[in-house]
């Protein structure tokens, strides 16, 4: 239904109002909130600046507190340096007093010391007059000695020289004697000690062996068959062997002869072989021969392979052990020289093992020792020195080496273990039944030490006796005294020491004997 224009403008107006009046409403509204909100935030600044006042005040009344605080604290150190500089100067001045006091010391120390200088200067006057007196005095004394003793100051002094040299002679003789009596003493027992030791452990048999081989036959009429037809057969063997055949008159037994122990112990072999075959002609004896030498090859090679295990050296060389093996068959005074490099291995590792020496280089270079006594028949020069050498191809330690070099002295000793070595060859070399002598080599060694003791001044005669093993030299009573007896032991000792090769030791003994005679009438 259409309603009349009137009332559309009725409803227009009053909803305009209402727009009017609700515009108004809510400005009249929002300034109350503005009015509300300035007042409360004039309170909060209000309060803001109350609180920033006493905040102010705290931070004004903490900023007094801090500084009477750090005035207090600079108030107390000030007074501490204070009181340290008070001491200070307390200790300075008290220094002073103490330096005062000591200068006075000094000055009147300087003082004494002058007094002092010039006493003794005063002093050394009087001394000056005095020893001028004194020198006259002197003067005049010696002239009188000298017209009394009828001997001038030169000649005096030269037999006061002459009395003092004899004196400090006779003293040095007495402190030599003391001093060898006490080495002696305490070396002897100890050397005991380690070489018994040394020899009841090693305990080896005697072996004495000849450089000629004897070769039993069955009968005498074998020894037509070794020599042959004309002689050929024999000629044949000794050509092929090297060895002399010998047949002589000596009954069921020829002799085989040479200075290659191998050789001849071939050659033996060989001719055993030969009797026991019955054939004998050159080309038999040819054919023998060469199986002889291999099988006296396998028998050294053996032999030094069993002598080296025995000692308990499993390390050597297969030709060191090869070259040793050959030693079965040679001698050094009827000794075996292969035993006795055993013995020397055993008696040195004995002795090294007692004093703290190398246990181990002791025994190889023992028992390398005469290892040049293999070859020497083929090579010239030392049989240390080419054993050295041969050492030395094969690796052994320059110890080794030099040990071996150096037991004859053909190098000077340089290590403990050369002259444990040394000592050792000469203990078995040395020991009863070891060696035997040659009568020359004996008769000269005696020879030789008579010589030696008859060349001192003031020995009357010299015998060796004990098959050389002590010497006994008598002395002219008159020109020799009781010290001057030990001195000549202790030289003549030396002597033999630098000038001779012997086994073992020779002991010195000297005698001095005074007789007095006189006749009843």
């Amino acid at each position: 239904m259409d309603l009349p224009v009137y009332v559309y403008v009725i409803i227009a107006v009053v909803g305009l109002v209402g727009l009017v009046a609700g515009f108004l409403l809510a400005h009249l509204s929002a300034e109350g909130k503005i009015r509300n909100a300035n007042k409360i935030a004039a309170h909060i600044v209000e309060e803001a600046e109350k609180a920033g006042e006493a905040k102010k005040r705290e931070a004004l009344l903490e900023a007094r507190d801090q500084l009477h605080a750090d005035r207090t604290r600079q108030e107390n150190e000030i007074r501490e340096w204070r009181n340290e500089l008070t001491n200070l100067e307390k200790k300075i001045v008290k220094r002073e007093e103490l330096l005062d006091a000591k200068l006075e010391q000094l000055e009147k120390r300087d003082q004494d010391l002058k007094n002092a200088q010039k006493s003794v200067a005063d002093k050394e006057r009087s001394l000056d007059q005095k020893n001028e007196q004194l020198d006259a005095l002197l003067r005049e004394q010696q002239s009188r000695l000298e017209s009394i003793a009828g001997l001038t100051i030169d000649q005096a002094k030269d037999l006061l020289l002459k009395s003092l040299e004899r004196d400090l002679k006779r003293d040095q003789a007495l402190l030599i004697k003391r001093v060898q009596d006490e080495t002696k003493e305490l070396a002897a027992k100890r050397a005991r000690e380690i070489i018994t030791s040394a020899i009841q452990r090693t305990a080896t048999e005697q072996v004495v062996e000849a450089t000629v081989s004897v070769v039993p036959i069955n009968s005498d009429d074998m020894k037509g068959r070794i020599i042959g037809r004309e002689g050929r057969n024999i000629r044949a063997f000794e050509q092929i062997t090297g060895i002399n055949l010998i047949i002589d008159d000596t009954p069921e037994a020829v002799v085989l002869s040479g200075f290659d122990p191998v050789r001849r112990e071939i050659a033996r072999r060989t001719l055993g072989k030969l009797l026991q075959d019955g054939r004998i002609h050159p080309g038999r004896i040819e054919e023998i021969y060469e199986k002889t030498v291999r099988e006296v090859e396998e028998l050294m090679r053996e032999a030094g392979e069993q002598t080296a295990f025995e000692v308990g050296l499993h390390d050597l060389h297969p030709d060191l052990v090869k070259y040793m093996g050959r030693l079965k068959f040679r001698t050094s005074y009827a000794q075996n020289v292969l035993a006795h490099s055993a013995e020397v291995a055993v008696l040195a590792a004995a002795i090294a093992a007692d004093i703290g020496a190398d246990v181990n280089v002791a025994k190889r270079a023992g028992f390398l020792h005469d290892i040049g006594k293999s070859i020497d028949f083929e090579v010239g020069g030392s049989h240390a020195l080419i054993g050295a050498d041969i050492a030395r191809r094969y690796n052994e330690s320059p110890l080794v080496v030099h040990a071996i070099a150096a037991h004859h002295e053909d190098e000077e000793m340089r290590t403990i273990e050369a002259v444990l070595v040394q000592a050792a060859d000469a203990i078995s070399a040395a020991r009863p039944g070891a060696r035997r002598e040659s009568l020359e080599t004996y008769v000269k060694r005696l020879e030789q030490l008579e010589t030696l003791a008859n060349a001192i001044e003031g020995v009357e005669s010299s015998y060796a006796i004990q098959a050389g093993r002590e010497l006994r030299i008598v002395v002219e009573p008159e020109e020799v005294d009781d010290a001057g007896a030990a001195k000549i032991a202790y030289d003549v000792s030396r002597k033999i020491e630098q000038e001779m090769e012997y086994p073992g030791q020779i002991k010195v003994t000297v005698v001095r004997e005074v007789r007095s005679t006189d006749y009843a009438r």
